[in-house]
């Protein structure tokens, strides 16, 4: 049976957004994956020969190679890699421990994270940078990519990351190609017009920084955000 001829809530995909991931087979997940069957089988069957190929099951993909992979009819060089690089994140998750938060002590701690990314960016990124009660930071977003001019950015999608975490606090940052940090006036009208919007939705804009080539400018330091 094709996928297409599969109930829509016995679809991988469909049902992943539909349940939650917890509740798919390691068939089912491998399906997404692989995005496609052949001619005469479809995702899901391709992935059921896949994981059948070894009796350790999907133990097997921790260890195999491209090559291996490849001996399925089906499973081409794309295929086997998109899996092994499935197989590869799920390990790099699995090992990276899980450190303390970093809580932002000053600009300086904000500046750090963001330099090295930043300093040499040909066209202009505007970052949000989310934090809990404690200061400490839960999540990063690129908000908008402009261009060597500037961006263009509106309170709705920059709080929409915040609003979706629960931020209590955020932090902008964005850079300057030409590598001089100092803010335009329209650096400074646009983190007016977020820091009124910050206070009707009740999350606190705790700083805008501009970063520029190994430097950068504060907006909390320069008194422009008080």
């Amino acid at each position: 049976m094709f996928m297409r001829e599969l109930p829509v809530s016995e679809r991988p995909r469909e049902k992943m957004l539909a349940e939650g991931i917890a509740y798919l087979s390691s068939a089912e997940l491998l399906a997404i994956l692989l995005g496609t069957g052949t001619d005469d089988k479809s995702a899901l069957n391709l992935a059921e020969e896949v994981l059948s190929l070894k009796e350790s099951g999907i133990l097997f993909l921790s260890e195999c190679s491209p090559e291996e992979l490849t001996k399925v009819r089906g499973i081409g060089a794309a295929k086997a890699c998109r899996i092994l690089a499935g197989v590869e994140l799920g390990k790099r998750i699995a090992t990276k421990p899980r450190g303390e938060k970093t809580k932002v002590c000053g600009p300086e701690t904000i500046a750090s994270l963001f330099m090295e990314e930043m300093r040499y960016c040909k066209k202009e990124i505007f970052n949000i940078l989310l934090m809990n009660t404690k200061g400490e930071i839960i999540g990063t977003d690129i908000v908008s990519v402009g261009d060597l001019s500037g961006t263009v950015i509106h309170p709705r999608e920059v709080f929409l990351p915040a609003v979706r975490r629960s931020a209590a606090a955020v932090a902008f940052v964005h850079n300057h190609p030409s590598g001089d940090p100092t803010p335009s006036n329209d650096d400074i009208k646009t983190t007016k017009k977020l820091v009124d919007a910050g206070k009707i939705i009740g999350i606190a804009v705790w700083d805008h920084i501009v970063i520029g080539d190994g430097k950068y400018v504060s907006f909390r330091e320069e008194q422009l955000i008080q």
